[in-house]
This record gives structure tokens, C-alpha cells and sequence, in this order.
């Protein structure tokens, strides 16, 4: 580098100007034969040399600095180059972000929605499950009070089998069937319902006129045996099963069909369905009672034959407040199919224990009694 001198432009050579050389004194020739041409050929030279010296350098100069030119524009494209690849990058990296901070929200949300239904599935089965122990407690807790009454009434219903049965009633028990000059003045009506749950109905003969057994021989019937048995192995009060079916066809039809149809249908499906009250009637006479356009009868006439006959007896028909008083034949009837329905109803509530054969004549008898019944044979009243 020149000091002193003004930088030229770029891509100029920098003009020729005088070089200033030094001027030296030559001292006496030592020679005094150079001739004075010699001499000046001599400084002619070193003139040329002192001029192209310069002239070199700039040129280098000038190559030096094009050359850091271009590698400063190639550094700077390469840098440009690389600060765009890293920008990309850094896009593709926040996009990336973006998306996966996304995701991270979406499954929190779902995470949050998940538990919040998790938790309240949760409470509702606790819910269903507190509701479920609440009403089975209370089914229990039913269930003992009617297990604790049907024991009582199962201890109960065994004291009656074992003191009544339908063929020899306990008269204490069933003071109903004291006739009245035994059981003193009456001021009401005494009355019994055929329900199972009282062992032996208002139906019973009367005390000592009760039907003697005969002494004859007998054998099972093999036929009614066999249905009695498929009966007695589930038993029921269906009358489509053969043995019923029989027994309603032979005994409780005929038994139950009276002169007045109506009142006859209305007798046989309260008996049926175990409604059926039969009441002792006071000495004193009472009105006739119309009901339904059906004469209830009198006291002297009975409602179910129509025959003029002295009604010591009368019956009510469910929760009907009205009254049907009948004669001592049709009181005979009706008591006779009471007392086989009471019989089976204690077969199926598992009363009675016994072997088949045993229940089956028990059940011949009942059956010899509507027979009887209907034929008009009945036990006279004390």
C-alpha cells in the first residue's frame, strides 16, 4: 500500500504519474576513460525499473481485492443459502409443534370428557346398587313377616287338623255347629267362611248324626287311582287335569245343580273360589230380599230349590251384602263339595301326611258324600 496516496476506484488501474527517484552524487569516476554516453544509458535503466515496480504492485493488489470480492459474495450467498434452509426448518419445526400441541389438547379434552363419564357411570352404578340393597332389604324384610304369619298360621292349621277333620269336627272349635238349645239365646247370626285358611267349614255334619261308614269291602279303582297319583304329584285345582275333571264332571256338577240356574252358577263359582258363607239363621223369622230380580227366599222357602222347606240356614256369596236362605238338602250339598275342596286345598298346601292310598279312600268318601248329597240323603240337625 501507497501512503499518501488517494485509493483509486474499483476496477481502475491507478494512473501513471512521475515517480520521484533520488537523486545521489556520483562520486570521480575512477575510470577517466567512461565516456559520458555510458553513463546515461546507466540511469535510463534504473529509471525503468523504478517505474515498472509500482505498476506490479497495484495489479496485485487490485487481483487481491476482486478475489476477496467474490469470496465475500460466495460466502454471502452460502450464508443466505443456509439461513433460508434454517428458516424452512424452523417453519416445519412450528408447524410441527403446532400440530402436536393440537393433539395434546384433543386428548386432554377426550381425557377430561372420558373421566367426567367415568365418574359419573361410577355414581350411577353406586346409585343403582344402593337402590337394588335398599329394595331387596325391604323384600327380606316382607318376606320374614309373611314367613313368621305363615308359620303361625301353618302352627295353627296342624292344631286344627290334629283336634278337626271335615268328617268329625271339633265342635269347640266350631261353635257354629252347636245347634241352638246348646249354645244358648241368640241375638245375631253365628257365620262361617270356607276359607283354607279355617280348617274345617260351617259345612260339617251336626254333632252325633254324622254319616256311618259301612262295613262293606272295597277296592281301588285303579284307573281313578293313576289319575289321583299324576294329580298328587303337582296338585292343583285346575279342572283341566283327568282326576278334577272327573270329579267335577260325576260329583260336583250334579251336586251343584239346582232348580234355580242362575243362583246354582253364582254357588258354584263362589265355592270355586272359596267366597262362599254359610250363616245360621236366628229362630225369629225375617223378610223376603229381592236381588237382581233373583228371590232370595224366605224362611220357609229355600232359594235354590225353590221348595217350601224350613231355612235354618243361609248364604252370602263374596262380599255381596245380600242373603239366599236354603233348606237342609241344599245346605247338605253345598257342605258336601265344601268339604272336598277344603280336603284337596289341604293336599296342596302340603297339610296332609299321608300316603297316597289313604288320601285317595279319603277322597272316595268325600265323594260317596256328594253323591249321597245329591240323591238326598242328609244328616238330620240336633
Amino acid at each position: 500500500m501507497w501512503s499518501g496516496q488517494p485509493c483509486p476506484e474499483e476496477g481502475h488501474p491507478p494512473p501513471f504519474k512521475g515517480v520521484p527517484v533520488p537523486w545521489k552524487s556520483v562520486g570521480p569516476c575512477k575510470s577517466h576513460g567512461e565516456s559520458p554516453g555510458g553513463r546515461m544509458e546507466t540511469s535510463v535503466g534504473e529509471e525503468a525499473q523504478g517505474e515498472e515496480g509500482p505498476a506490479a504492485t497495484q495489479l496485485d493488489v487490485s487481483r487481491l481485492r476482486s478475489s476477496s470480492m467474490e469470496i465475500r459474495e460466495k460466502g454471502s450467498e452460502f450464508l443466505k443459502e443456509e439461513l433460508l434452509k434454517a428458516q424452512k426448518e424452523l417453519k416445519l419445526k412450528d408447524e410441527e409443534c403446532e400440530r402436536l400441541s393440537k393433539v395434546r389438547e384433543q386428548l386432554e379434552q377426550e381425557l377430561e370428557e372420558l373421566t367426567a363419564s367415568l365418574f359419573e357411570e361410577a355414581h350411577k352404578m353406586v346409585r343403582e346398587a344402593n337402590m337394588k340393597q335398599a329394595a331387596s332389604e325391604k323384600q327380606l324384610k316382607e318376606a320374614r313377616g309373611k314367613i313368621d304369619m305363615l308359620q303361625a298360621e301353618v302352627t295353627a292349621l296342624k292344631t286344627l287338623v290334629i283336634t278337626s277333620t271335615p268328617a268329625s269336627p271339633n265342635r269347640e272349635l266350631h261353635p257354629q255347629l252347636l245347634s241352638p238349645t246348646k249354645t244358648g239365646p241368640r241375638k245375631g247370626h253365628f257365620r262361617h267362611k270356607s276359607t283354607s285358611s279355617a280348617l274345617c267349614p260351617a259345612m260339617c255334619p251336626a254333632a252325633g248324626h254324622t254319616l256311618t261308614l259301612d262295613t262293606e269291602g272295597k277296592e281301588v279303582d285303579t284307573t281313578l287311582f293313576a289319575e289321583f297319583q299324576a294329580w298328587r304329584e303337582s296338585p292343583t285345582l285346575d279342572k283341566t287335569s283327568p282326576f278334577l275333571e272327573r270329579v267335577y264332571r260325576e260329583d260336583v256338577g250334579p251336586c251343584l245343580d239346582f232348580t234355580t240356574q242362575e243362583l246354582s252358577a253364582l254357588v258354584r263359582a263362589a265355592v270355586e273360589d272359596n267366597t262362599l258363607t254359610i250363616e245360621p239363621v236366628a229362630s225369629q223369622t225375617l223378610p223376603t230380599v229381592k236381588v237382581a230380580a233373583v228371590k232370595c227366599g224366605s224362611t220357609s222357602t229355600c232359594a235354590l230349590s225353590g221348595l217350601t222347606r224350613a231355612c235354618h240356614h243361609r248364604i252370602r256369596l263374596g262380599d255381596s251384602k245380600s242373603h239366599y236362605y236354603i233348606s237342609p238338602s241344599s245346605r247338605a250339598r253345598i257342605t258336601a263339595v265344601c268339604n272336598f275342596f277344603t280336603y284337596i286345598r289341604y293336599i296342596q298346601q302340603g297339610l296332609v301326611r299321608q300316603d297316597a292310598e289313604p288320601m285317595f279312600w279319603e277322597i272316595t268318601r268325600l265323594r260317596k258324600e256328594m253323591s249321597l248329597a245329591k240323591l238326598g240323603f242328609f244328616p238330620q240337625e240336633a
